[in-house]
């Protein structure tokens, strides 16, 4: 069942409204920062190792004590200075949240409610994660996986709509990356809200810049 539940979670249909966000890739392309496929693979791994530092300890933590989401959510809006990234934090975790209550069991649905009823919740894409896998039974080495699988796949989505490369190339680059993605998470697989970290801040500066361009495909 748990299998099932994944790859629902992570098939691109699911919708979390991850597609209309490009993590800052959009603003790094068109500010001549992305130009080749050298700088995309860098680009994809130094996003997938920012979600292990900025999203893990806080999908971890909520995974662990969902009865503390408010304080780990509230952590999570001090941590996002970027307001883009903010933003997008915010618009996914509610769509996670609200996707995952209306395609659940009754059950799911009360459990959810019953977690997430504070009105003072800004409801952040990673506590929201932790919260939602474990409410779904998936355990948390599958959940820290699925987080940077997804992030990883969903740049590169953005690198084929944006032309940066096909999508063939994409599929290559997410096979090359998994073994980045694999030695990541053996570094932040125990990590917890005192671990959370900047390790991108090229990356955070180009998203910020986001609003600020003249053409937008993405939100973010």
């Amino acid at each position: 069942m748990q299998d099932a539940l994944v790859w629902q979670l992570v098939d691109s249909a699911f919708p979390t409204g991850a597609f209309a966000h490009s993590l800052g890739l959009e603003s790094a392309w068109q500010h001549g920062e992305v130009l080749s496929r050298v700088d995309l693979r860098r680009f994809v791994e130094a996003t997938i190792l920012q979600t292990a530092s900025g999203a893990l300890p806080l999908v971890n933590a909520a995974h662990r004590d969902p009865s503390r989401l408010p304080e780990w959510d509230a952590l999570n809006d001090a941590f996002l200075t970027n307001a883009v990234a903010n933003r997008a934090s915010r618009q996914q975790g509610r769509t996670l949240l609200a996707s995952a209550a209306r395609s659940g069991d009754g059950q799911i649905r009360a459990a959810l409610q019953t977690q997430t009823q504070t009105q003072a919740l800004c409801a952040h894409a990673a506590p929201i994660t932790g919260v939602v896998c474990r409410t779904l039974g998936v355990s948390l080495d599958t959940t820290q996986r699925v987080v940077l699988f997804v992030a990883a796949r969903g740049v590169l989505s953005a690198a084929v709509r944006l032309g940066v490369t096909g999508s063939y190339d994409a599929q290559r680059l997410q096979s090359e990356c998994a073994g980045w993605s694999a030695t990541v998470l053996e570094r932040y697989r125990d990590a917890g809200p005192t671990d959370l970290a900047q390790t991108a801040p090229i990356i955070d500066i180009l998203q910020g810049a986001h609003d600020r361009l003249y053409s937008r495909l993405f939100q973010s």
